[in-house]
């Protein structure tokens, strides 16, 4: 007779028949549930304690606006007084004001049309072309690739527990 493989793990209730299995199973699929239910009671919880918050902090916010574009319309009208030469920083008692320029940035609209302008006038400077190793081609042909440095295909077997779960259906007339 043939040793069944030795699985070594920490002492856990062991199904000994396909039906302790089954019901072992089952009690997953019970337990699973609660933790749902649980998550969904805390997600509602912080969902309401977050809305309370942002509440409080709504006339805060909107004053701190109120605030912020009166200082910049002020700062926007005395710029030449407040920054003189290159300075574009302006320290005062109880805080400073700045402007600063962000970095540069390209924005493409109709991306194979600009490719094709960007041809056309000989820019192609401009265009990137990007190789990469095609994975799926190399899984399909695994044979083809054996041998080369680098390259590892593997696979491993999981161990899947999934209970059966019956979704409740929703439905609602039309028309």
């Amino acid at each position: 007779m043939a040793n069944k493989p030795r699985i070594k793990s920490d002492a856990v209730p062991t199904p000994g028949t396909q039906v302790e299995a089954e019901d072992m199973v089952a009690q997953i699929g019970a337990l699973q549930r609660q933790v749902v239910s649980i998550e969904s009671a805390m997600n509602d919880e912080l969902s309401a304690i977050k809305r309370g918050f942002e509440e409080e902090a709504l006339p805060l916010n909107a004053k701190i606006e109120e605030l912020f574009l009166g200082v910049k319309a002020w700062a926007e009208t005395n710029r030449s007084d407040l920054c003189k030469g290159t300075r574009k920083t302006v320290n005062l008692t109880s805080g400073e004001i700045s402007w600063r320029k962000t970095p540069k940035k390209v924005s493409l609209k109709k991306i194979p049309d600009v490719i094709q302008a960007l041809k056309s006038l000989s820019l192609d400077r401009f265009i990137r072309t990007k190789e990469e190793v095609d994975k799926e081609a190399i899984l399909n042909d695994a044979d083809a690739v054996q041998g080369v440095r680098g390259i590892t295909i593997s696979q491993k077997e999981e161990f899947i527990v999934k209970p059966f779960e019956s979704e409740i259906e929703k439905a609602a007339t039309t028309g």
